[in-house]
C-alpha cells in the first residue's frame, strides 16, 4: 500500500489531495511541523527531513509537485493527467513545475521570515519583498483564468491541484484579499471538489 508522510496543510497536501482525487488506497502518517525538529526519528525515513515523503513499494519520492504527476501517470489512465499526444501536454508540465518553483517558493520564504523564525531572526523586509514577488507571478494565473476555467486541456488536472496548493498556502498567509476575482472564483472551484474536501478532512 502507498504510504504518505504528511503535515497539516504543508506541501504534502498536494500528494494527499492527489491520492483522494484518484481514489487510491493509502496509509497516512501524520507528523508535527516541522518534523525534522519535532519528530527526529522521521529522519530515519527521509534524511532531508522534508515533507512529503511518499513510499510506493521501492519508490520513494519527496517532491510535492512530482508526486501527483507520478500518481496520475503510474496509476492511470486518468483525466487528471495530460497525455503526451494532447496539445496541452507541454502546458500541463509547465504549470506543474510553476506551481512549486514560481508560486510556492516565495510563499515558503514569506512563511519562514514572518512566522516560523523566532523573533530576532524574523525579517519583515524579506517577507514583504517575496510577497510582492509572489503577487507579480500570480498575475499570469489571472491572465490564464480570464480565458478558461482550468489551466489546460479543458478539464481539472494535476496541474490545477498543484497550483491549488499554492493558493491554499497563500490563504494561510492572509494573502487572499490580494486575489483577483478570477483567482477567487478558481479557488472556489478547487476547494469545492470532493477530493479536496476529503483530503482536508483526512489531513
Amino acid at each position: 500500500m502507498i504510504e504518505l508522510y504528511h503535515c497539516t496543510d504543508a506541501r504534502s497536501f498536494r500528494a494527499l489531495w492527489a491520492l483522494e482525487e484518484m481514489g487510491l488506497p493509502y496509509r497516512l502518517h501524520q507528523l508535527p511541523f516541522p518534523p525534522r525538529l519535532r519528530q527526529p526519528d522521521y529522519l530515519e525515513h527521509n534524511p532531508l527531513g522534508t515533507i512529503p515523503l511518499l513510499i510506493d513499494g521501492e519508490v520513494r519520492m519527496t517532491e510535492s509537485a512530482a508526486i501527483p504527476q507520478y500518481l496520475a501517470t503510474r496509476y492511470g489512465p486518468t483525466p487528471l493527467a495530460v497525455a503526451v499526444d494532447e496539445p496541452d501536454y507541454p502546458l500541463w508540465l509547465d504549470w506543474l513545475h510553476r506551481s512549486e518553483a514560481t508560486l510556492t517558493t516565495p510563499l515558503a520564504i514569506i512563511f519562514r521570515y514572518s512566522q516560523l523564525e523566532s523573533g530576532e531572526r524574523r525579517l519583515q523586509q524579506a517577507a514583504d519583498d517575496y510577497t510582492q514577488w509572489f503577487l507579480s507571478r500570480l498575475r499570469h494565473l489571472t491572465r490564464t483564468l480570464k480565458q478558461r476555467d482550468w489551466l489546460c486541456a479543458g478539464r481539472f488536472t494535476m496541474a490545477d491541484l498543484c497550483v491549488g496548493y499554492a493558493l491554499l498556502f497563500a490563504r494561510k498567509l492572509s494573502l487572499e484579499p490580494k486575489f483577483s476575482p478570477e483567482i477567487s472564483a478558481y479557488w472556489e472551484r478547487l476547494s469545492s471538489r470532493p477530493g479536496f474536501v476529503a483530503a482536508k478532512a483526512r489531513g
